[in-house]
């Protein structure tokens, strides 16, 4: 299989991503970018190495930035993203609801 290069943007991008967000693991990173886990591992140690990937964060124990909550804007846009999550979830509860109506219609007990 031939080596594949990517532009230094792509390789910054992803470990950007990664380090961004501790809930999300390298195998899922990497997947959601179509390369490889030990590609997305090696390019992690390259940057915390040269000291490019922000704050040293070794192991799979990252902890997220802390935020300052006294922030307006900081506390708006958490509240327009709770706001989308409950259209979401009450978006996603009235289609079971629905379809649990139909599928009940059906029977013939």
């Amino acid at each position: 299989m031939a080596m594949k290069s990517y532009p230094p943007e792509f390789k910054a991008d992803a470990v950007a991503l990664y380090l961004s967000d501790p809930a999300r693991t390298l195998a899922s990173v990497a997947q959601d970018l179509g390369i490889s886990r030990e590609t997305l591992r090696n390019w992690v140690r390259a940057a915390q190495a040269d000291g490019t990937a922000g704050a040293k964060q070794t192991g799979p124990a990252r902890k997220p930035m802390p935020v300052p909550l006294s922030s307006d804007d900081v506390l708006e846009a958490e509240n327009k993203q709770l706001k989308a999550r409950i259209r979401e979830l009450e978006l996603e509860r009235d289609i079971l609801r629905r379809a649990a109506k139909y599928f009940a219609g059906e029977t013939n007990w």
